[in-house]
């Protein structure tokens, strides 16, 4: 199966599109948490294992995917790195599709280099050994061609995606992705070399390894791309805590409710930090999670395509 397949057959398993992003910082764990290890770096490494396993516990079943963003892991040095090479793994042998939000980028050889650090493997005598355990990972494609198809010939063999920036959602995108080019907008442009880039690697699903970051907080532009991108996976940020609504990422999915992951990272994974939530649950953080991660999912069903998903849970690709 194909990237495109595997993404696909997750999302109809459950029935949702909902893709839970996992962000530690010390500041926003769980009231208690960081209290159960070391006060140095490798303590608070040890604490965002346990946080996102205890995410990864409750949205396991619920929701397709999962991503987790590299920098907060590699704030804290090479402990934070083994916390996250802990994490991902452990969100892999749950069955999740594993994102690493990571937007690497280069050139050459260095490009090759970060290809096979998370999407290939590295040979170890006789033997192959893969570096991270993940599905897809996002990358900034600003460099051009030189420094995307390194990324492509690493994940087609082994039916591992990749996400391009293609109109992100935080408010100073349009300094440089609305600029006018030959007559366009300069995100059209990298959606048809998105477009290009991926053809040849379209699976039965009908959708390309190769998938696009578009943000939720956007939403006329999420039309336009959807109708120039029909083969692509779109990832949608934005939703929920950066003020996109499920009417705003409507438009990314497909006529049958596919094409396309939420994601919400502060919505779901911080949700036990709502008064609400806090009313109801108390101290109880992953009960909160679990209720903003169903809400999630009520909402997209209600207000998206993705709501014909619900009658196809558990279906195969």
């Amino acid at each position: 199966m194909g990237f495109g397949q595997r993404l696909i057959a997750a999302v109809r398993r459950v029935g949702n599109p909902v893709l839970v992003g996992i962000d530690p910082r010390v500041e926003n764990l769980p009231e208690g948490l960081a209290a159960n290890f070391s006060e140095d770096l490798a303590g608070l490494a040890e604490s965002y294992v346990a946080f996102g396993k205890g995410v990864v516990d409750v949205v396991s079943g619920l929701v397709p995917a999962v991503k987790f963003q590299a920098a907060f892991y590699e704030a804290l040095g090479p402990s934070g790195l083994l916390a996250l090479s802990e994490s991902l793994a452990y969100a892999r042998s749950k069955g999740l599709i594993v994102i690493l939000d990571g937007k690497r980028n280069d050139i050459g050889s260095t490009a090759e280099a970060y290809a096979q650090a998370y999407l290939g493997e590295v040979a170890i005598g006789d033997r192959l050994e893969a570096p991270w355990t993940v599905d897809a990972l996002t990358i900034n494609a600003y460099l051009g061609s030189d420094g995307v198809r390194p990324f492509v010939d690493a994940a087609a063999p082994r039916s591992k995606g990749l996400f391009v920036l293609v109109r992100t959602s935080n408010p100073s995108a349009r300094e440089l992705q609305d600029l006018i080019v030959d007559g366009r907008p300069l995100y059209h442009h990298m959606a048809d070399l998105v477009a290009t880039w991926g053809s040849g690697s379209r699976d039965e699903s009908g959708y390309s390894l190769l998938g696009a970051v578009v943000g939720a907080t956007y939403p006329e532009q999420l039309v336009e791309l959807r109708e120039v991108l029909p083969c692509v996976i779109f990832l949608v940020p934005g939703y929920g805590a950066q003020g996109g609504t499920a009417k705003d990422v409507a438009a990314a999915f497909d006529s049958e409710g596919l094409g396309a992951i939420v994601n919400s990272s502060r919505g779901v994974s911080f949700a036990f930090q709502r008064k609400d939530l806090k009313a109801i649950y108390g101290r109880d953080w992953q009960r909160a999670i679990e209720h903003a991660a169903r809400e999630m999912i009520a909402d997209l069903a209600a207000h998206t395509p993705a709501g014909r998903l619900t009658s196809q849970a558990g279906n195969p690709a």
